[in-house]
């Protein structure tokens, strides 16, 4: 039912009825952590980390990690949708610094957070 899409574009179901509804492709989405010179932690989402590194390197991704060059990559986990990415991304950042050490170090996902009653979060293996 859906047709092809030139260039990656968005993908038109062509269903009666339903006229110019038009989906996009998925694409799966990156939350990555990198290590700053000075020893802080940053973290962020993106469809293509290796890009996104390169731009945190050159300067000209985040005032944050500008002043903090260089970046080094020290965490990424991919998701099959950017919502999800974003989801995981403020999660992380409200994480102690200690647990996001921990992700830097053993690429591991932390414990789970307490939640504002004092009962701890339960996530499944997709982090939703």
């Amino acid at each position: 039912m859906t047709q092809p899409s030139h260039r990656g574009g968005p993908v038109s179901l062509g269903l009666p009825g339903i006229r110019g509804v038009r989906l996009a492709p998925l694409v799966s989405a990156f939350v990555y952590l990198l290590r700053c010179a000075d020893g802080t932690l940053y973290c962020g989402w993106s469809t293509d980390p290796e890009r996104r590194l390169r731009q945190h390197q050159a300067g000209t991704a985040s005032r944050y990690t500008r002043t903090r060059r260089p970046v080094e990559l020290v965490y990424t986990r991919e998701f099959a949708t950017r919502s999800e990415a974003m989801r995981e991304e403020l999660r992380i950042k409200r994480l102690p610094a200690t647990d996001k050490r921990r992700l830097s170090v053993d690429g591991e996902r932390p414990a789970p957070s307490l939640t504002s009653r004092g009962r701890a979060e339960v996530r499944d293996q997709r982090g939703v």
